[in-house]
């Protein structure tokens, strides 16, 4: 394991103990598979396939809520994923490509400040608008889509600053983002602020609109919808975070359906910007309001009584003064399928996974104009492929590349140590051969190891096999091992030697083999407080000591974990070692297999880990619906550096085997009601992991 592992304000005031891992003892014995397929079956033989992907993930898409939804002649919202891909930097090249009449995606790669304040371009037709990470920033505007216009979405983008000095300003109407008569229109993964009109404004029968994932604050009138006459729109709006916002958050007039749910209203204590209301369903609007979190709203859901609003499974806490429901909606799952998240999880998920996110985007450095292609790169050791290492093939993947780049590595034995840098998401690395065997990629560094360059020992996380530093990565149909031997090395400190490291969010893990023994597959996030989610099927771990362990939320589905014995024939060890953030979900081991040849009752199933004593972390593992072997002990949890495991968070949920047991003070069991909490969709939210 690891050794390391100024804001302006406008609102007056208005009533109304050492701990480590153990350099334990491994081995480097082998273990004979038999067939490649094991418990698996056979739907888990990898076959490598060219990759088909035709466009950059944020440039092809596409919406969900009614914006998905087939009306008025246009099927859903995609945006401008049939154009070319520009790269804009300036106000007049924004305008020249968003006012086109052709499709575009538009990549904003810097701050563009708008000129006159106040300036919304008018944005045309099939385009997409994205920001490149978190460097795309429109300051003093916004954009305005019209009567007519559709298919436009904007992602990934911070507007902001056209405040003019005016709290309640009637004379300015400068807008983040204003629509007036468009329809299919999907805004997304914004951080809209500190305007002086609306951050929002769905106006004069605007339809088929999402709104989803949006940080919206600092601002009087944060978001209208309706203000005519007719009940036309439809509109979804989820996942946003509204904070330090007086009203309409958001006010909808008139609409026909309104579907608000996992949102956050957030009346944040100490600030001098006070809510005057949060939800406001108004004239005739049908809405339905589900698993949302108010925290200090005054007035947090109001109607009139023309209006109607179906509320469910919200969270109130510190609000005061209206809530109230009323009256029939509409199921919004006869318009489209969606997934709620639990209104407890709300505020932390929302916190980190609202706004701007660097993984969207791509940066350039000038203006460009690209047609969006998949890449597919080869790797061979006997030169008959673009590459001859692993590595060679992932230098060449340019920095920040906004599509899938496919890896196909063809079978042999590639000793290297192998890392995707953080700045190069999106890379599929994927073995070319009839099984996960046939390729593999292996190296033998420990903890204590010295680095060749001198330079220091290469620590826990440096002596990785091959290191997953990008978000949206994909192994599949792999061999990853670390092949240190420590019965030759036992006069070396640091014995901690790991075949795969993650260090980021969305990782696939397909069909692999992982082997090591003590720290095997190492699962942390890119830095404390992000989430670095990782999901593993269909694949075989071995190890001994701790070998899977960090803070990262892991999912470990439909595979089989190998216990193997230490280098001295011995058998002892810990399967899991998480070190959980609190209020994250730790690893979960599902419909799996724990097996090997080594002796009962000899393995502990896992025990909590508090790097350097740290107390604020909460390790968590969960054990359900898992084949256990008579090799994991009646008491399968241990305590760690001196911190008890009870105080932390363990638990099984209908295992079988010869090593299961059943529920006592040592070995805790999730009731009926409890694991429906603890699913694979718990740990994974709104991320479907998919092959591409």
């Amino acid at each position: 394991m690891s050794e390391q592992h100024s804001k302006p304000r406008h609102r007056r005031s208005r009533k109304a103990l050492a701990v480590g891992v153990p350099l334990a003892l491994t081995a480097a014995g082998t273990l004979a598979y038999g067939t490649d397929l094991g418990l698996l079956g056979a739907d888990s033989q990898q076959q490598a396939s060219a990759a088909t992907t035709a466009a950059p993930a944020w440039a092809t898409a596409t919406a969900d809520g009614f914006a998905s939804v087939n009306s008025l002649g246009q099927n859903g919202t995609y945006g401008g994923r049939d154009g070319q891909i520009v790269t804009v930097k300036t106000q007049a090249d924004l305008e020249k490509y968003a006012t086109a009449a052709e499709p575009y995606v538009i990549v904003v790669a810097g701050t563009i400040n708008m000129n006159p304040v106040g300036k919304e371009i008018k944005v045309q037709s099939d385009k997409t608008i994205v920001g490149s990470g978190t460097s795309g920033h429109i300051v003093g505007g916004g954009f305005f889509l019209g009567s007519g216009v559709h298919n436009v979405i904007i992602r990934n983008l911070t507007i902001r600053d056209s405040y003019q000095g005016v709290w309640n300003d009637k004379d300015h109407d400068f807008d983040a983002i204003q629509m007036d008569g468009a329809h299919h229109v999907w805004i997304d993964h914004n951080d809209l602020r500190h305007m002086a009109d609306g951050l929002i404004d769905v106006r004069k029968d605007s339809t088929n609109v999402t709104v989803s994932w949006n940080k919206l604050s600092q601002n009087n009138k944060t978001f209208g919808i309706g203000w005519t006459d007719n009940v036309k729109t439809d509109i979804t709006v989820h996942h946003n975070w509204f904070r330090e916002t007086e009203q309409r958050n958001p006010s909808t007039d008139n609409a026909a359906h309104a579907h608000l749910y996992n949102n956050f209203l957030e009346d944040a204590a100490g600030t001098d910007i006070k809510s005057s209301y949060g939800n406001y369903s108004r004239g005739r609007t049908a809405m339905v309001l589900e698993n949302s979190y108010f925290q200090g709203m005054n007035n947090p859901v109001t109607k009139d009584s023309t209006a109607s609003i179906v509320q469910k499974g919200n969270t109130f806490v510190g609000t005061s003064g209206r809530n109230e429901s009323g009256g029939t909606a509409f199921d919004p799952k006869a318009y489209y399928s969606y997934t709620l998240d639990k209104t407890a999880d709300v505020p932390s998920l929302l916190k980190s996974g609202v706004g701007p996110r660097s993984s969207i985007g791509t940066t350039a450095s000038s203006t460009s104009t690209t047609k969006a292609a998949a890449t597919t790169l080869t790797v061979a050791k006997d030169g008959s492929g673009q590459y001859s290492t692993v590595q060679a093939a992932i230098n060449a993947v340019p920095a920040n590349n906004p599509s899938r780049v496919v890896i196909q590595v063809k079978p042999g034995t590639y000793r290297e140590a192998v890392t995707v840098p953080a700045n190069k998401p999106h890379v599929t690395i994927v073995g070319t051969g009839a099984s996960r065997k046939d390729t593999v990629i292996v190296e033998g560094h420990a903890a204590g190891m010295t680095k060749p360059d001198g330079s220091g020992t290469y620590g826990t996380p440096g002596s990785a096999t091959l290191s997953v530093k990008a978000d949206d990565t994909q192994l599949r149909n792999l061999s990853v091992t670390n092949d240190f031997n420590e019965g030759a090395n036992q006069s070396l400190s640091g014995h901690q030697a790991v075949a795969l490291l993650t260090m980021a969010d969305k990782v696939f893990l397909d069909g692999l083999i992982v082997t090591g023994d003590q720290d095997t597959l190492e699962m942390e996030t890119a830095a404390k407080g992000t989430l670095g989610r990782v999901y593993v099927k269909n694949s075989y771990i071995l190890g001994n000591v701790d070998f899977i362990f960090g803070r990262g939320t892991a999912v470990i589905d439909r595979s089989v974990i190998t216990l193997r014995k230490r280098w001295d024939g011995s058998s002892a060890g810990y399967v899991t070692a998480p070190s959980t953030e609190g209020n994250r979900k730790g690893i979960l081991i599902t419909h799996s297999t724990v097996n090997g040849d080594v002796s009962n009752g000899s393995f502990f199933l896992g025990r909590n880990w508090h790097p350097g004593g740290d107390t604020t972390v909460d390790p968590q593992t969960t054990v359900r619906e898992t084949s256990l072997s008579a090799a994991i002990k009646s008491t399968p949890w241990s305590d760690m550096g001196g911190f008890p495991w009870k105080d932390d968070r363990f638990a099984e949920y209908k295992n079988t085997g010869a090593g299961a047991g059943s529920a006592s003070s040592n070995r805790p069991q999730l009731t009926d009601a409890q694991a429906t909490g603890q699913e694979v969709a718990d740990w994974l939210g709104n991320w479907t992991p998919t092959a591409s």
